[in-house]
């Protein structure tokens, strides 16, 4: 019984392609839900196996570990306590672990985990409120809840509360688990929820937005299995009143300064906005708004044009945690969080389903094989929050973290990722993905088996084996990917460098065809029989790629590309575990090869480059010859701290050769509050200005009117008499202004001393702020700093003389 639910009402974004015929006002195009893919490829399955048998269990077990468990049971009268967790919103991590767990079941039957799961969903009923509220924090805390939270219900939802975010992510998990299992209670839950919110939202009734985006597509997805329209108007009410009535404070951090129609340019938070454009776009291709595909349509060009990393990540910056300018692009200060990358990825596979237009997969590919992939650890047990293109080697991935949006995401998206393979629209079939796997379409009633082999990513040789049951016509729709045309990305952000050596083979049986293309896919359009096989022989050739001059942190660099992976340089592959000093000819001799001991196999790209160093005492820059060697960006940081970077430099100006050791640049770092930039304080790199986010910059965003401190620990006992300090503002478009004072101590013994100054402590912008002391021998120094009543501050540069 239990299959044949789920064969009748499984979906996992939208209605099953197995059906020809579209719903009115649905997405012309219909994904192949990655329950009727079979991966069996060896990159792809065991991901997906490692997300099942680690990431989900230790997700589970770091929220057992971190109280957001409990956080319900106390909340339903189990226990005794207080609110367990850092935030309001950690009760979404374990709604997301339900809803990877969801997928991942349907795959892999797990007794034990299925239980597990149902604990979860008890604990979550008893901690409803009677009349449908589900919010741990407020249910436990009360009027002492946490203070984003507000005094009372929904005051604060425009801001910080997350009471919709939660909600939308525990709609998905409900969704997911009741298709996955039949099992009705969870969703009789998230029905008791939404029905509370369309009783208190809506035009006549609290006329607010959530202020971080989620709940409508959560929302749609309730609509779309229980077909009750109220929650499709809750969603489109949501995204419409954005920028609109008298709540609320309309910012573009949370996109609510304009109305979302008006809105043409990606602003804010990144992943907001990318899971408020993913909503767009489901309303709008179950309404049929035009103004929101326009309006999307706009954004996604201004994303694409001049915000996107050549990684596919989205989100330059962390004071905002996420878009700057138009092609603000840093490299080592990157944001590109892990969970933009996957809301681009909802977000671009949607506007292909609405379009049929292959540059979205183009993007969604990029982001999927880079952004994404580098979130997670090989071994499925460690995790990125942000994913720089450079590191001095202070960045490594974390067991777990305080807001752990992030892993809780990954659990989710891994064993979903078969649903972006394929897609049908009437009798047309498209192979988006090149990924080893098998799946049925059913086209004018006739059963077609459709299958798959490929060794992508390692080189570009695909084989589709079609097994209809009866003669069928059919186009398949290959996808010709953006790293075997003449464009990495469509506008001018990015170009090659070079130019492909040779053009897109296709055979049908053995025989070479020549081939119509369409909207960025080659169409074989014939009338299929049983083992009837299309064989695609792609150039697999390394590709050069430069950015727009317009990207100032890529002058005179390039990156290396090789089939949807981005290379980056890093420590271990060379003698002296140093990269960022490197030159790259634009024309140096290149090679890749497939080793299978490194890292899991990878291909590897190796050549010969320069190292560049300072001389002592001179300007000057001596050059030396070096072996080169890069490996997948996805797969960094798995052998230790080190330098990386995938941005190369092409020129000794733009490489920053080994520089002449300082006692800052020798000290190791201690901080109140650690963020993994704070290493830009002693990598011996001004900013143009205090606004410069192009380096590695150390900020205590969000905190404020609080004093926090930063220790150097020097080499040795060192007599020191001056310090300079580059402080960071980024008001008012950000949240860090100077900091309200400051002062410098020296240790003395086991004693923090400060030092008498000569000079005021100076607090100025766009320069260095001296301070000249007494002499003093110490083995340590002690910046302590006072943020202001209001912001937040931050460091660019911390000399120590």
């Amino acid at each position: 019984m239990r299959q044949i639910f789920l064969l009748s009402c499984i979906v996992f974004i939208y209605s099953s392609c197995s059906k020809n015929q579209q719903k009115p006002n649905e997405y012309p195009i219909s994904p192949v839900s990655f329950t009727q893919v079979q991966v069996n490829d060896n990159f792809w399955a065991k991901r997906i196996k490692t997300n099942h048998d680690v990431t989900i269990p230790i997700a589970i077990q770091k929220s057992k570990e971190t109280g957001r468990i409990d956080n319900f049971a106390i909340a339903g009268g189990l226990m005794e306590g207080e609110f367990c967790s850092p935030y309001p919103f950690d009760d979404s991590d374990i709604y997301k672990i339900i809803e990877g767990a969801a997928y991942s079941l349907q795959m892999f039957p797990d007794e034990k985990m299925e239980k597990t799961i149902d604990s979860l969903i008890y604990l979550i009923g008893e901690a409803q409120e009677d009349d449908g509220y589900l919010y741990t924090n407020r249910t436990i805390m009360g009027k002492k809840d946490h203070k984003w939270a507000g005094k009372e219900r929904w005051v604060n939802v425009d801001d910080l509360s997350h009471e919709l975010y939660n909600l939308g992510h525990f709609y998905e998990a409900a969704t997911a688990y009741y298709q996955a299992t039949g099992k009705h209670k969870i969703l009789d839950i998230a029905i008791k929820s939404a029905d509370l919110i369309d009783n208190v939202f809506g035009y006549g009734k609290i006329e607010n937005y959530p202020g971080h985006q989620e709940v409508e597509i959560g929302l749609v997805k309730l609509y779309r299995v229980t077909g009750e329209k109220r929650y499709l108007d809750l969603a489109k009410f949501f995204l419409d009143i954005r920028g609109k009535g008298t709540l609320g404070e309309h910012r573009t951090y949370n996109q609510s300064q304009i109305p979302v129609v008006e809105q043409t340019e990606a602003v804010g938070h990144s992943v907001r906005a990318a899971y408020m454009w993913s909503a767009m776009a489901d309303v709008a291709a179950l309404t049929g708004d035009e103004q929101y595909i326009d309006a999307i349509t706009k954004i996604w060009e201004d994303v694409v044009y001049k915000k996107l990393y050549i990684t596919g990540g989205i989100g330059s910056s962390g004071v905002n945690e996420g878009f700057g300018e138009p092609y603000e692009l840093p490299n080592k200060s990157a944001y590109c969080e892990t969970c933009a990358a996957i809301a681009n990825v909802f977000w671009n596979y949607r506007m292909f389903l609405m379009t049929g237009e292959s540059k979205y997969i183009d993007v969604l590919e990029r982001s999927l094989y880079n952004n994404v992939l580098s979130g997670v650890s090989l071994q499925g047990d460690h995790f990125f929050y942000s994913n720089p293109l450079e590191s001095t080697g202070q960045n490594q991935r974390s067991e777990w973290f305080g807001c752990a949006c992030c892993p809780s995401n990954i659990s989710r998206f891994i064993p979903s990722m078969p649903n972006y393979i394929y897609a049908q629209k009437d009798n047309q079939i498209y192979v988006n993905l090149f990924v080893s796997s098998k799946t049925t379409f059913t086209i004018e009633n006739k059963k077609m088996e459709l299958e798959q082999t490929s060794n992508m990513p390692w080189n570009g040789d695909i084989t589709i084996t079609l097994n209809p049951e009866k003669a069928t016509k059919a186009k398949i729709m290959v996808r010709i990917p953006d790293w075997v045309s003449n464009k990495p990305l469509p506008g001018n952000l990015y170009e090659y460098i070079d130019e492909l050596s040779s053009e897109p083979i296709f055979k049908v049986n053995g025989k070479e065809v020549y081939t119509k293309y369409r909207l960025g896919y080659a169409i074989i359009n014939r009338k299929w029989q049983k083992e009837d096989r299309i064989e695609i022989s792609f150039p697999y050739q390394i590709r050069r790629i430069k950015a727009n001059p317009k990207v100032e942190a890529d002058i005179n660099k390039m990156a290396l590309q090789l089939g949807p992976l981005i290379y980056c340089a890093e420590g271990p592959d060379f003698a002296d575990h140093e990269i960022l000093n490197l030159v790259l000819e634009k024309d140096a001799e290149l090679l890749s090869e497939f080793s299978p001991q490194l890292l899991g196999g990878v291909n590897i790209i190796t050549g010969k480059a320069s190292g560049t160093k300072r001389i002592k005492n001179s300007n000057e820059i001596e050059t030396y010859p070096i072996d080169f060697k890069a490996i997948p960006y996805y797969a960094w940081a798995h052998r230790g701290k080190a330098q990386m970077e995938v941005w190369l430099p092409t020129a000794k100006t733009a490489a920053r050769p080994k520089a002449v050791p300082t006692i800052a640049s020798t000290s190791t770092i201690e901080a109140s509050f650690y963020v993994p930039s704070i290493a830009g304080i002693n990598d011996q790199l001004l900013p143009k200005n205090s606004a410069d986010k192009s380096n590695a910059l150390y900020y205590w965003w969000p905190k404020t009117n609080e004093t926090h401190w930063i220790i150097y620990n020097f080499e040795k006992p060192t007599k020191v008499s001056e310090t300079e300090i580059y402080w960071f503002k980024d008001i008012p478009d950000g949240g860090c202004d100077l900091p309200e004072s400051w002062k410098l101590l020296y240790k003395s013994g086991e004693k923090w001393l400060e030092v008498n100054a000569e000079t005021p402590y100076p607090i100025i912008e766009d320069k260095l702020n001296k301070l000249v002391f007494d002499p003093v021998t110490t083995s340590s120094l002690k910046l302590e700093v006072r943020l202001s009543k209001t912001y937040s501050a931050g460091i660019h540069e911390w000399i120590v003389n």
